[in-house]
């Protein structure tokens, strides 16, 4: 698909996720969408509400309702600003400066000149009553409309009256998010538990249970709208070592180990699930790969200990003292050392860089060592370990029907099954 085409299917399911999200967080019978601009429409949806002595909170649509990216609260304009500001961190200086823009005419309260689209909501039957109770005082809430994603969920930012960001809150609204936000607590609650990280700093959970039937977990807010101070790649991999350990390392053959075991039934798993279906090529050639691999490296030593599982610059931030870390819903341990940096490289590559994925597959293939040395993965380790990830991160996206969700990276037999395959055919000729 070119990227026109993706740019406009991107557009597409945002903006229906808008109307689906907000159904998901305010429930109740009644929801007043208020046009662009002062006009008489924006009259009538108050009038109503009025008349059917409706609670109603305000957001305003940023940027606007066809291309939206988060939700702010319209009714306190300092509020407003502080969730704009603090709502991501734009790698572009053009959107940085777009961002900023909008934020200084909530401030002034011209806001409607560059954010005209308006949502107002029913609250009787809402999350943010609930989730004041369980902070313990008034909340305002911003909500994140992202990308078409098969783990796509509920993401709030909270912030209290003085419009300081207090905590996050994500929701499991169907069986994969509410698995990853369990997972997320319970990964959050045991790193907390583990205590001894001085590199990185996580969030600290503040609660988790469920809400209407959605797993919910909130937890404390980490300052991931700052501006990150470069310390180059050293800092980075130190910091994914002590992550990497944080639980203790082992160091077994492959084929030993629990993760070869967890694999094999992952990959089972898919197979089973084609043969179940209508069949999927795909996943036939993902379960051959990594069988194959699974096979020809169950002999070799690795050492195996924790990773984030999506450690990437859109999940981190990098002080002056600490490296902050977020979105811990992959976490995993009894992994092979070194899962942390080769992902983060490909991820960098493909969206940071704009590098086309199928290449930036190949060049982390061929550059294996030199991404793991650091790390302390040996040589003879480097290759193993990487087509290892490629073939877990497969699993993952196949595993969680990210094609199906409209994931861009979703149909990995136009990317990553390729390179997999050249490699497994090379090492078999060697």
């Amino acid at each position: 698909m070119s990227r026109a085409l993706q740019t406009a299917e991107d557009l597409r399911r945002r903006a229906t996720y808008l109307t689906e999200v907000v159904g998901q967080l305010y429930p109740g019978p009644d929801r007043f969408a208020l046009p662009r601009g002062p006009g008489s429409g924006r009259s009538a949806a108050r009038a109503a509400a009025r008349a059917n002595n409706v609670d109603t909170r305000p957001y305003i649509i940023v940027p606007n309702r066809r291309r939206p990216r988060v939700l702010i609260p319209a009714s306190n304009r300092k509020v407003a600003a502080g969730a704009l500001a603090r709502y991501s961190r734009p790698a572009a200086r053009a959107a940085r400066t777009k961002r900023d823009a909008a934020v200084w005419a909530l401030r002034l309260g011209l806001d409607r000149l560059l954010l005209p689209h308006r949502l107002r909501v029913s609250a009787s039957e809402g999350i943010d009553d609930h989730l004041s109770t369980v902070l313990g005082h008034e909340v305002h809430l911003s909500i994140h409309i992202g990308p078409a994603r098969a783990n796509r969920k509920p993401v709030l930012q909270i912030l209290d009256g003085r419009a300081q960001t207090v905590a996050f809150a994500k929701l499991g609204v169907n069986e994969l998010t509410r698995e990853l936000v369990e997972a997320e607590a319970a990964a959050t609650r045991r790193l907390g538990e583990f205590g001894g990280l001085r590199r990185l700093r996580v969030p600290t959970l503040l609660h988790a249970g469920s809400w209407r039937g959605h797993s919910l977990m909130v937890t404390s807010a980490l300052p991931a709208w700052t501006d990150p101070v470069e310390h180059g790649d050293a800092r980075r991999l130190a910091a994914m070592r002590e992550l990497a350990e944080v639980d203790g390392t082992t160091r077994s053959p492959l084929g030993e180990s629990d993760y070869a075991a967890r694999l094999r039934a992952r990959l089972k798993a898919l197979s089973e699930r084609g043969r179940s279906g209508a069949g999927d090529t795909d996943a036939d050639t993902l379960v051959a790969a990594g069988t194959t691999l699974l096979d020809r490296f169950a002999r070799i030593e690795l050492t195996f200990g924790a990773w984030h599982g999506d450690w990437s610059p859109w999940n981190t931030c990098e002080s002056a003292d600490v490296i902050y870390l977020w979105d811990l819903e992959r976490f995993e341990t009894g992994v092979p050392y070194g899962f942390d940096a080769v992902h983060y490289r490909l991820q960098d590559d493909i969206v940071t860089h704009q590098v086309d994925p199928t290449t930036a597959v190949l060049l982390l293939a061929a550059n294996a060592s030199a991404v793991l040395a650091p790390m302390g993965v040996a040589p003879t380790e480097a290759e193993p370990t990487t087509l290892l990830y490629l073939v877990d991160l497969a699993a993952r996206y196949m595993g969680d029907r990210a094609e199906h969700a409209g994931a861009a990276l979703g149909a990995l037999g136009s990317w990553l099954l390729p390179t997999l395959l050249r490699h497994i055919a090379r090492q078999r000729d060697a």
